[in-house]
Parts: C-alpha cells; sequence; structure tokens
C-alpha cells in the first residue's frame, strides 16, 4: 500500500472544508461589490460589525499561537486552548468571520453578501462540529468545556 500523497492527506484531514470555506468568503467578498445606497445607521453598524470581527479574529489567532490551523483536525503538537477569547466561545475566529461577513452586507446593502455570509455560517457549522469530534478524542477536558462555553456566540449559541 502506498502512502498517502498530500492531497490525499490535506483531503483526508478536512481539507475540502478549507477550500469551501475559502470560496465562500471570497463570495461574500465579491457580493458586496456593487454598493446600493445606505443610511448612517446601516452604514455605522456595518463598519462596526466589520470592526469587532477584524478584531475578534485577530485575538482568536493571537490566543491560539502554535495551535492554529485552517484544517478541522488538531495539529499533533497542539494543546487545549480555554483563555482569551477562547473562555467565552469555542470557535472565536469563526465568529469573527461571520461578524466581518454580516458587516460587510450591512455597509453594502448587499442581499448577496448576506446569503454567502449565511452559507459560510452553515459551513462552520459542519467544520467545527468536525473539528470538535477530534477534539473530544485528542483532550479528555474538551466535554466539560464544551458544557460550559458556547460554540459561537458567547450565552446563546
Amino acid at each position: 500500500m502506498t502512502p498517502p500523497t498530500r492531497l490525499q492527506n490535506f483531503r483526508q484531514r478536512g481539507g475540502d472544508l478549507v477550500a469551501a470555506q475559502f470560496v465562500l468568503i471570497v463570495l461574500v467578498a465579491l457580493g458586496g461589490r456593487k454598493r446600493k445606497s445606505v443610511g448612517v445607521v446601516q452604514k455605522v453598524a456595518g463598519l462596526t460589525l466589520m470592526a469587532l470581527g477584524g478584531a475578534v479574529v485577530a485575538g482568536g489567532g493571537r490566543g491560539l499561537g502554535r495551535n492554529l490551523s485552517p484544517l478541522p483536525e488538531p495539529l499533533d503538537t497542539a494543546q487545549l486552548v480555554t483563555t482569551g477569547l477562547y473562555a467565552h466561545v469555542r470557535h472565536p475566529i469563526y465568529s469573527g468571520l461571520l461578524a466581518l461577513g454580516l458587516g460587510w452586507g450591512i455597509l453594502r446593502g448587499s442581499w448577496g453578501a448576506l446569503g454567502w455570509t449565511a452559507a459560510l455560517a452553515a459551513l462552520f457549522h459542519f467544520k467545527s462540529a468536525r473539528e470538535e469530534k477530534a477534539l473530544l478524542v485528542r483532550f479528555p477536558d474538551y466535554a466539560a468545556y464544551c458544557k460550559r462555553t458556547k460554540r459561537f456566540v458567547p450565552g446563546v449559541i
């Protein structure tokens, strides 16, 4: 039996989900290219969500440090992170990306961007479920962490 190729290994570790995520993020961005006239409140709301989302993505990445991987399978050297933003939600990077998409759609007055953001939310639901199965196998404390911490929005989802 031949060893798996790099592409096969990437796909086995959830690379298809990462590729779909990348495509959806591009579609969110392109979906907001044509701007409809929006009011001041809509502009402020959109920019606020985008700023919050960007800060959450950056903070989540910083919190993971060397544990950061786009794949839903943890790195061989990974350690469980439950501090910082991870004390409030299990997947802050996904939350931040969704806030960015929502803010972009609102700012641009784009139903297309909002629709693609909804599709991205569905993908993150499935990707995070796969990720959590792997984390439960890898880290015995992960089950207790899941019971006390919501997936995407503190105290809600």
